[in-house]
């Protein structure tokens, strides 16, 4: 079994920064993609940011030069810096990963983590 299991969230004021970290743990040969996604109330589940174990990411355009995406895969912990920080950041960011186990390959995913920006 693989967990996911997120920190850092927390009230932060607008133009703030604040870093998000998830570190996976279980039994897994390897951990391929990992990310981060968003709820806003009210809406969607939203991609924010991906990399893969070769260290290649994407980012959603909302986000794009002020945030960014990380990871060290001798921890097996990704790392969301949020600079700059928007009320519509709101959100619960939930960590992400895509995993390799003895019986399969399987998408998981943390508990989540409150991210409210607000003055």
């Amino acid at each position: 079994q693989v967990q996911l299991v997120e920190s850092g969230g927390g009230l932060v004021q607008p133009g703030g920064s604040l870093r998000l970290s998830c570190a996976a743990s279980g039994s897994f040969f390897s951990i391929n993609t990992m990310g981060w996604y968003r709820q806003a109330p009210g809406k969607q589940r939203e991609l924010v940011a991906a990399v893969t174990n070769g260290g290649s990411t994407n980012y959603a355009d909302s986000v794009k030069g002020r945030f960014t995406i990380s990871r060290d895969n001798a921890k097996n912990t990704v790392y969301l810096q949020m600079n700059s920080l928007k009320p519509e950041d709101t959100a619960v960011y939930y960590c992400t990963a895509i995993v390799t186990t003895i019986q399969a390959i399987d998408h998981y995913w943390g508990q989540g983590t409150q991210v409210p920006v607000s003055s």
